[in-house]
């Protein structure tokens, strides 16, 4: 079983950290995984995304012509990447950021506030950790223990943050069956 992943947004929104991150969950549960960070040569607020793809067994691509998981942060994500969902597939898309528009029939939505939600836990920061936490519960195969020892591993130089990340992170978990979302 292969699963393919899209998470994108503005430099400065955490996207590649929260790839990793995702990534990282996954090889602690024994899959296999390729991550592909694409950016360009802008910082904070140019277009990032990246693309990661879990499997049981070994991969032999990078990039895929289309996603099962897309996380849009912003508009501007939402508008480059509803085209490479596959079909079945589902986009989580940050609802402070983005108009809710449902232009395909053949996929899921789910709409979030994850900025919105992260300004309430008092750093704007975490909202990807919020999305994660959402995706984590479409998935339902990834265990906490896992997500806690990825947040240790890839932020071990920024201890202050993984806390606020697993907090931030499990009200995404817990997001979608406390509260409406389109779907």
């Amino acid at each position: 079983m292969i699963k393919n992943f899209i998470i994108s947004g503005s430099g400065g929104q955490g996207v590649l950290s929260i790839g990793t991150i995702l990534a990282n969950i996954f090889m602690l549960g024994n899959k296999f995984v390729t991550y592909c960070p694409c950016y360009g040569a802008e910082m904070r607020g140019g277009a990032v995304h990246c693309e990661i793809n879990m499997s049981d067994d070994e991969l032999l691509t990078l990039q895929n012509e289309k996603a099962d998981f897309v996380i849009a942060l912003n508009q501007t994500s939402f508008d480059k990447f509803i085209s490479k969902v596959k079909e079945g597939g589902t986009i989580i898309v940050n609802s402070s950021m983005a108009k809710i528009e449902k232009t395909r029939k053949d996929i899921k939505y789910i709409f979030a506030p994850f900025t919105q939600e992260a300004i309430k836990l008092g750093n704007i920061k975490i909202a990807n950790s919020i999305a994660l936490g959402v995706l984590s519960k479409i998935l339902d195969n990834l265990t906490l223990e896992n997500v806690k020892k990825a947040y240790e591993k890839i932020l071990k130089n920024k201890k202050e943050l993984i806390q606020k990340n697993l907090e931030a992170y499990i009200m995404g978990y817990n997001y979608i069956q406390e509260k409406e979302y389109a779907q």
